[in-house]
């Protein structure tokens, strides 16, 4: 019969082992990980909540090798639906958020951490899109809700905004389009951590817009591929019918600045539109 003074001694070095083994998996799994420590823990905290509060399921997993850009397009109906495409990614999404958000007081820190890209909701934001753009190109995902703000409407989808078409072609990147049913909202932010869900993500196969490079300033080619990552939202919603909608907000300022240099695209469109031919 052991003491008991060793038996406290063998459980104590028994967690001491069980710790180091744990410590070696979860430093090796961040080596692997696109997360950083902190990202990791708010990761795993994601998951936890995502299954256990909001029941979600998962149709379908990101297909795409690591280091490869893009940029992700997804209905909008909960403040919480970048945290549904997440448990598909196992990488970090930059999301265009609204600047009113991103910045505020008590949540900026969240969406620093998150890696989010703050925009402001007159027309493009130059900037902004510059950041996701160098994002794409550089091997990371961007996250954008081509609605432009939360459908609270009983439509499938609202009208669709240019963002998207526009930063994927110039980044040079597929358009990966997914669809969230049963994302919990009910007017406040914070609504959706109180709500038990039944949320289901359908993640889509990439669309390669490539032959279409260098046509940034073709309006009439933005409207209909932005058209069409509404129909592929659609589609993935069980609704390949559905007849998508661009808003009637400008797709972009009056004048190009002289610094645009590349990215002129995003300041204007002065050749004649071509379509899809």
């Amino acid at each position: 019969m052991l003491s008991a003074a060793a038996t406290r001694g063998l459980a104590l070095a028994l967690l001491a082992v069980l710790a180091a083994v744990l410590a070696t998996f979860i430093a090796r799994w961040l080596a692997r990980s696109d997360f950083t420590p902190r990202q990791a823990i708010l990761a795993t905290l994601n998951r936890f909540v995502a299954h256990l509060l909001w029941n979600a399921e998962i149709s379908g997993a990101l297909p795409l090798p690591p280091g490869q850009g893009a940029v992700i397009v997804c209905n909008h109906r909960s403040p919480v639906d970048p945290a549904f495409i997440a448990l598909a990614t196992g990488r970090v999404v930059h999301w265009m958020v609204a600047k009113e958000y991103s910045l505020h007081p008590s949540l900026a820190w969240l969406f620093r951490l998150m890696g989010t890209i703050p925009v402001g909701r007159g027309g493009i934001d130059i900037a902004a899109a510059r950041t996701a753009i160098r994002l794409a190109r550089d091997g990371e995902l961007v996250g954008i809700f081509p609605e432009g703000r939360l459908n609270r409407t009983r439509r499938l989808l609202l009208p669709g905004r240019p963002g998207a078409a526009l930063i994927a072609l110039e980044a040079r990147v597929p358009v990966i389009p997914c669809y969230i049913h049963g994302s919990p909202y009910r007017g406040a932010i914070w609504t959706p951590f109180i709500m038990p869900a039944r949320v289901r993500l359908r993640v889509g196969q990439p669309l390669d817009i490539s032959e279409f490079s260098g046509r940034q300033r073709d309006r009439e080619l933005i409207d209909l591929l932005t058209r069409k990552f509404l129909q592929e939202i659609a589609r993935l919603a069980g609704q390949p019918d559905f007849r998508s909608e661009m808003t009637r907000q400008p797709h972009f300022p009056a004048e190009p600045s002289e610094t645009d240099g590349d990215h002129a695209g995003l300041t204007a469109c002065q050749t004649p539109p071509r379509g899809l031919g």
